[in-house]
């Protein structure tokens, strides 16, 4: 598998993880919530909003349109941080955001 395969690949698995727990949205947020000038909207969204509304459907459109894939892309440092240790879905999204960085560590990219 090509590496966009493998990132195809891995986006579907933290969507899933998120549809399995209820963690996934049927409706957007509004969208003023997307004019932010805060890194992952932290000020207008949810870490989790952020990660469904924003960074899935960013990393597939790159996908589709053939376009390079980041560069040094790390997210799940962001999510132990913004994700209380008690959150119910932490011990379930991280470990598939932490596969989704080792897919950009340098020997894959």
């Amino acid at each position: 598998m090509t590496l966009h395969d493998n990132v195809r690949a891995q986006l579907r698995a933290i969507e899933t993880v998120m549809r399995l727990h209820q963690h996934w949205q049927s409706d957007a947020p509004d969208a003023s919530a997307f004019n932010s000038d805060q890194p992952f909207c932290m000020d207008t969204l949810a870490p989790l909003e952020w990660l469904q509304w924003v960074l899935i459907p960013r990393m597939h459109q790159l996908l589709d349109n053939g376009q390079p894939l980041p560069q040094n892309f790390a997210i799940a440092p962001y999510y132990e941080v913004a994700l209380e240790a008690s959150h119910p879905l932490r011990e379930r999204v991280l470990p598939e955001l932490l596969a989704l960085d080792a897919l950009f560590a340098d020997d894959n990219a």
